[in-house]
C-alpha cells in the first residue's frame, strides 16, 4: 500500500471515528495509458514521422454548433465560424463543429526517388453533440487528396470525466475527450483500428517523394448520421497528442 501511495495510483486518508485509528483507502487515478513504441533502429528505417497540430488547417468550411481553443482560452467566440480564420487559429489546441470539414496539409519530407508504401494517421476525436451526448452518432468521413478512403461512426460525445489532459478551466458541460482512433492505407486498403473500412489502396493514390498530401476530415450534411466532429490536440483530451503521421516508403 506504501508503494501504491507513493506512485499516487491509490490515496491513503486517516478515519479517526471508529475503534483506534483507522485508514480508508481510495483510488486516486482513475484511468492508466500504456503508449508501447519500438526502440529498435531497424524498424525506424525507411519510416517519415511528423504531427500535425490540430489549429494548423489549410483549408475548412465548418457550421455551428463550431468553436476553437488554445489551452489558455477560446479564441474568439463559439458558433461563429468567423473565428476559424482568426490569426491564432494556429495555436488552437481543440476544435469543433457540427457539419462540414477541415483539411490539413502533412508536409511531404521523404527521401528523393521513394514511393509511399502506408500511411498511418492516428487521432483523438469524437462526435460534436449541443452539449454533451455519449449516444450522438456521427459519421466521419476521411479524404486524402480529394479521395475518399473511408468513413468511421463515432458513438457519442464523451463528458463524463474531465479529460486527463482537459484544462481545468473548460466547462464541465463541454466536450472532455475523444476515442483515439488509427487509419491505415496500405496495398491491402483502408483500415480503422486494424478493420478494413475501404478497398482505396495506397497504390490508387500514387505517391511519392514529389506529392502533395492533404487530410480532410468531414461530417457531411447529407450524412445519415450528422453529428459533427471533434478534434482534440496536445492539452485536451487523453492523449496529449496532435494529429500523428508514419509514412513508410521504398526506392521507387
Amino acid at each position: 500500500m506504501k508503494l501504491l501511495e507513493s506512485t499516487e495510483l491509490v490515496t491513503v486518508l486517516a478515519d479517526h471515528h471508529g475503534h483506534g485509528n483507522q485508514k480508508r483507502c481510495r483510488i486516486g487515478i482513475t484511468q492508466v495509458l500504456v503508449n508501447i513504441e519500438t526502440g529498435a533502429e531497424q524498424d525506424e528505417a525507411n519510416i517519415y514521422s511528423a504531427e500535425v497540430q490540430v489549429g494548423h488547417y489549410s483549408d475548412y468550411r465548418v457550421f455551428p454548433t463550431c468553436g476553437l481553443s488554445n489551452p489558455e482560452a477560446l479564441i474568439g467566440v463559439v458558433d461563429d465560424p468567423r473565428y476559424f480564420a482568426h490569426p491564432g487559429r494556429i495555436d488552437a489546441n481543440i476544435l469543433w463543429f457540427s457539419r462540414g470539414y477541415v483539411e490539413y496539409l502533412i508536409s511531404n519530407l521523404l527521401p528523393v526517388s521513394t514511393k509511399m508504401d502506408q500511411i498511418t494517421l492516428s487521432m483523438e476525436i469524437g462526435s460534436e453533440a449541443p452539449g454533451v451526448n455519449i449516444d450522438w452518432p456521427s459519421d466521419i468521413s476521411f479524404y486524402l487528396n480529394g479521395v475518399k478512403v473511408g468513413m468511421w461512426t463515432s458513438p457519442g460525445e464523451y463528458g463524463d470525466v474531465r479529460g486527463i489532459f482537459t484544462p481545468e478551466w473548460w466547462y464541465p458541460n463541454w466536450n472532455q475527450y475523444g476515442l483515439l482512433k488509427m487509419l491505415v492505407v496500405n496495398h491491402e486498403g483502408t483500415f480503422i483500428d486494424g478493420l478494413k473500412i475501404s478497398g482505396v489502396t495506397i497504390d490508387q493514390l500514387a505517391l511519392d517523394y514529389k506529392s502533395t498530401l492533404r487530410l480532410r476530415l468531414e461530417v457531411a450534411e447529407d450524412a445519415a448520421n450528422c453529428g459533427g466532429l471533434t478534434i482534440y490536440g496536445r492539452n485536451f483530451g487523453n492523449y496529449n497528442q496532435g494529429i500523428k503521421v508514419r509514412i513508410a516508403y521504398s526506392p521507387i
